[in-house]
């Protein structure tokens, strides 16, 4: 873990005079990772410094975590990003400038941005308190400039106050695979004891703490073979670790899915318990063969989670402080995004890739 020196934050967070910043030399230009065109490698530019809008921040970036679903985006999976576009969506970073009506934040503060970047508010789905849904929604390193910059903007009740120990590159993970993950925790219900988690990435290695503080028992299904991946989930509290093909010792009271392989649906079905779920927490996952009722019956429930809530990121954030969650991860400079996402496509990382401003 990497504490990097914030020189925009005083000994006293507590007194923060505006005077300090008002000279604050920012530079006219920054420097980032852009993809021009889905299917091309990322290509390193020099780009106008962004403005924040009048409800918006500006934030110089500490670090930004490298998520599969920036894969997704890239590899044409997920549809209609905004073009060109900077991805990255796992932001650690502090704020250097407010907007003229924003009032949430002051220079100084350290603040983690989502991929959930704005909501509507009056949508059918907003005002049924389903913001994750919402018809207007932008996303942060898709419809929306994201991370892979040395600065970025943000609305402002989109960015969130962060604990100062994870003020490094080892927050930003929390941001979206821990959110995801906690997300799709919740959905497996509180009685939930034997949990199973299909995939063992950056989601799982920070899930399987939160449910270990909790007192539940994680059973760990990698990539068959990947005994690597199983002595990390081992370390991590998991009671049991093997390949996605084996058979779960115990029979499951539910199941995470964080692998984008659509077959591992039907596999977690036959491991889970009467009135058990499993929870599909991809953005993108590949296509669900088909399956026989009689794994689906006796009340089994099958759900996806979609995206993020503001009150998702408030609990879990507080959860994650409270259980002292501590992330794995491979750090690169900016310039070696396009190797860190070749490293997470090719699965040669443990935990998370962390792009270091």
């Amino acid at each position: 873990m990497i504490n990097l020196p914030n020189p925009f934050v005083r000994a006293d967070p507590e007194r923060i005079d505006p005077v300090d910043y008002k000279e604050l030399l920012l530079p006219k230009t920054m420097r980032a990772m852009v993809m021009e065109k889905q299917g091309e490698p990322l290509v390193c530019k020099g780009l106008p410094l962004p403005v924040p809008s009048e409800h918006q921040v500006l934030v110089k970036i500490i670090a930004c975590g490298v998520c599969r679903t920036d894969l997704h985006i890239m590899d044409s999976e997920l549809q209609h990003p905004k073009l060109p576009l900077i991805p990255g969506h796992e932001i650690i970073g502090t704020v250097v400038k407010v907007g003229a009506e924003a009032s949430m934040h002051q220079p100084g503060d350290i603040v983690g941005i989502p991929w959930l970047g704005y909501t509507c508010g009056y949508c059918r789905y907003c005002l049924k308190d389903q913001e994750n849904l919402c018809e207007n929604a932008l996303f942060t390193g898709y419809t929306m400039d994201g991370g892979f910059a040395e600065y970025t903007v943000a609305f402002e009740n989109f960015c969130f106050k962060i604990d100062p120990v994870y003020a490094n590159p080892s927050g930003a993970p929390l941001m979206c695979a821990g959110l995801i993950g906690y997300r799709s925790y919740k959905m497996t219900g509180q009685h939930a004891q034997r949990i199973g988690i299909y995939g063992f990435g950056a989601a799982a290695h920070i899930l399987a703490q939160v449910a270990g503080y909790d007192e539940k028992e994680i059973y760990a299904f990698t990539r068959d073979g990947d005994v690597k991946a199983q002595a990390f989930a081992k370390e991590l509290g998991a009671v049991w670790a093997g390949g996605s093909g084996d058979s779960a010792p115990e029979i499951l009271d539910a199941a995470i899915i964080f692998a984008s392989a659509g077959e591992l649906v039907p596999k977690a079905l036959k491991d889970i318990d009467k009135g058990g779920s499993v929870v599909c927490g991809r953005i993108h996952m590949s296509d669900i063969p088909s399956f026989p009722y009689d794994i689906l019956w006796e009340e089994r429930t099958l759900r996806s989670v979609a995206n993020l809530t503001r009150k998702d990121a408030t609990e879990f954030l507080a959860v994650a402080s409270k259980v002292k969650v501590k992330t794995k991860t491979t750090q690169y400079a900016l310039e070696e995004a396009n190797e860190a996402l070749d490293d997470l496509r090719a699965g040669r990382l443990q935990g998370a890739a962390v792009l270091v401003m």
